[in-house]
């Protein structure tokens, strides 16, 4: 067994094609075959199911995958920790951030560049839960979260900002008086809004019925990006993170803010407590610290 073989079944686990995991490991899709398959005969166990293409991991592969997966953390976490006695911070930070956070990661990215220029960063926008398991996991080293339901026995977690919400609206289509929108106005308005289960949205709908209102929903996406466009567009208003910067996103884009009106839970920079935990993941998440303790 070597470390490759390992890699060679993550990759296949993330782009769950034989073909791709080949060519994002640089090796051809028969030699990655041939080593899953070795590894299988080293293990006695059959790891994955197989037709013509892939049909997914048998359960004692499901098994071996988190092993793989601890073992590459290690491998990757060992040259981290050889790097910082060196005085150096290398490698890949991996970073996983709520949608319409009301905080810009790039912030943190920027700073952690800055200060470790061989850095690498993966940024994903992933769901409150998804952070937490892929932190579990070790498939993060840190996360930008809610801290609702944040468990503070497995997780680390510094607050960022309490988030408030403002209008994304186009001024041609909709135009407004007042410096202050209320909820009993926002309820007369098509607006758009993220996917019901997200915490964001979760924190709008409590918002209307804690007034007593039903919002008039015009469109419900996953994606920001899509939300945008569509305010852009003049479909519909868009209920976003009054401190997101989302009115930069086109000259004919404004944001006004809304009485009363914040997600339930604060925003927070998190990291797991449980080893291994990277001397990235680590040095990071104190330099993190140290930045918003700072006055700027």
């Amino acid at each position: 067994m070597d470390i490759k073989q390992l890699k060679f079944l993550v990759a296949l686990e993330q782009t769950r094609h034989f073909g791709q995991a080949a060519a994002r490991c640089h090796v051809t899709q028969p030699t990655l075959s041939m080593r899953i398959r070795d590894l299988e005969a080293e293990l006695g166990l059959e790891l994955i199911r197989r037709s013509h293409r892939f049909e997914g991991f048998t359960e004692a592969g499901l098994r071996v995958l988190a092993w793989a997966r601890t073992l590459l953390a290690a491998e990757e976490g060992l040259h981290a920790e050889a790097a910082a006695c060196r005085g150096q911070l290398v490698g890949t930070l991996r970073l996983g951030v709520v949608p319409l956070a009301g905080f810009d990661p790039m912030n943190l990215v920027g700073l952690f560049a800055e200060l470790h220029p061989s850095l690498r960063f993966v940024v994903s926008v992933l769901s409150s839960e998804q952070i937490f398991e892929r932190l579990g996991r070790n498939q993060l080293d840190l996360g930008i979260s809610y801290l609702e339901r944040l468990d503070r026995v497995l997780f680390d977690a510094y607050p960022l900002t309490e988030v408030h919400m403002g209008l994304l609206h186009d001024p041609r289509r909709f135009s407004f008086a007042a410096p202050v929108l209320g909820w009993p106005a926002l309820a007369e308005l098509p607006l758009g809004l993220l996917s019901t289960g997200m915490h964001f949205r979760q924190s709008i709908d409590h918002g209307f019925r804690r007034h007593g209102l039903t919002p008039n929903l015009r469109l419900e996406t996953d994606a920001v990006y899509l939300l945008v466009r569509a305010v852009g567009a003049g479909l519909c208003c868009g209920i976003v993170p009054l401190e997101g910067g989302f009115e930069r996103e086109s000259e004919h884009l404004q944001l006004i803010p809304i009485e009363d009106a914040r997600t339930l839970a604060p925003l927070g920079l998190i990291i797991r407590r449980a080893a291994p935990r990277s001397p990235l993941a680590e040095a990071c998440f104190r330099e993190a610290k140290a930045f918003f303790r700072t006055p700027h």
